[in-house]
């Protein structure tokens, strides 16, 4: 099952759709109401949501705007170093422990909505990533009921400010510019994803490859993730997780290749779909209020 959350030329108001082939089914017209978020924290039942749109005509894709999945997740937690080759490429050393950072929520941005570039910085990357959605409060999780809590997975670009992420240890500055959090197209539920550690995973800068691995190569998996964050804390429904990124980032190329405006970076991942962004130069306009 694929459910997207979009809106209309006419109505922006965000609902939710289930996706069938080249359309898209909304849910409430089909009895079925609610953002994404109480959608999951009420157990999606697919049982029920095939019965409600069975038959049911859809609108086509083509004609919606596509949001985020989560349109404002509660926290956006990001792993770095979690692909071996990543680690060589970055010249950096294992980790230990999983590392974990924030991404502020309002990074969060549709699959196919603009990036950023930032005023203040030329230092912008991409990052190709698997994601997945918490669908129930949970806390001290054990490994092996992790898939208990995940209530569906979709691309991720954790894109990344280079040289504001290395001024301090934390990285969340540099990894939480508004539009630095591009996620979908759709979630996609666990059923119809099956294991998510054996997923191709691609990225491409202007149809350029620079990335491309398999979710097979992940340090530390989905399940070690959420049991590892829920020894500290509580992960709530609409929690977004990044699960690291493999090798072929612009800044350890060589020499380093940066984002500019112009350019269109593509994300796809096996059974997910794909998100595709084009790099805008950043409004200068103060807002207060």
């Amino acid at each position: 099952m694929k459910l997207a959350t979009y809106s209309t030329a006419n109505d922006a108001t965000l609902k939710v759709g289930l996706v069938r082939g080249e359309e898209i089914v909304p849910l409430a017209d089909n009895g079925i109401s609610g953002d994404m978020i109480s959608l999951l924290d009420g157990g999606l039942d697919n049982d029920a949501i095939a019965s409600a749109t069975h038959a049911k005509q859809g609108i086509p894709l083509s004609s919606v705007s596509l949001h985020a999945p989560i349109p404002l997740p509660g926290k956006i937690l990001a792993i770095g170093l979690n692909y071996g080759d990543h680690i060589a490429e970055t010249n950096s050393k294992p980790p230990a422990f999983q590392m974990w950072f924030n991404k502020q929520r309002n990074c969060a941005a549709g699959p196919y909505a603009d990036i950023n570039l930032p005023m203040v910085s030329d230092k912008l990357d991409y990052e190709a990533e698997l994601c997945l959605v918490i669908s129930k409060r949970c806390k001290h999780v054990p490994a092996d009921r992790a898939h208990e809590v995940i209530g569906g997975y979709f691309c991720g670009n954790d894109v990344s400010v280079r040289d504001w992420q290395m001024r301090v240890p934390t990285f969340q500055i540099g990894k939480s510019f508004d539009t630095h959090g591009p996620m979908g197209p759709w979630l996609v539920s666990p059923d119809e994803v099956g294991n998510p550690h054996d997923l191709d995973i691609l990225c491409t800068v202007n149809g350029e490859q620079r990335q491309k691995s398999n979710t097979q190569h992940l340090i530390f998996d989905c399940f070690e993730a959420i049991a590892h964050l829920t020894q500290s804390f509580t992960l709530d429904v609409g929690d977004v997780l990044f699960m690291g990124t493999p090798s072929g980032v612009g800044v350890a190329m060589k020499p380093p290749s940066f984002m500019k405006v112009g350019d269109v970076v593509r994300v796809e991942i096996e059974k997910l779909g794909y998100i595709e962004n084009t790099v805008v130069p950043e409004n200068a306009e103060t807002v207060i209020g």
